[in-house]
């Protein structure tokens, strides 16, 4: 009988790592967003955000979210 050398490949599941990146660089984004607005606005109280608004910055959110998932191609 011959002895048969086989090499043992370790697959690395890379998803947890990019899920975890993702979510702490969610994180750090939102957290200076917050930031930036309390800064702006710390003289005049809360900010006011109108609906209109509110519809631009939802679509500007999905507008980056898109471009992301395009990353891959």
């Amino acid at each position: 009988m011959s002895e048969q050398e086989f090499d043992i490949v370790e697959v690395e599941n890379w998803q947890p790592r990019v899920l975890a990146a993702g979510a702490v660089l969610g994180a750090l984004v939102g957290l200076g967003a917050a930031y930036l607005l309390i800064n702006v606005n710390r003289e005049e109280g809360p900010p006011k955000i109108s609906a209109g608004e509110g519809v631009k910055l939802g679509i500007l959110v999905l507008g980056l979210l898109r471009s992301v998932a395009n990353l891959g191609e």
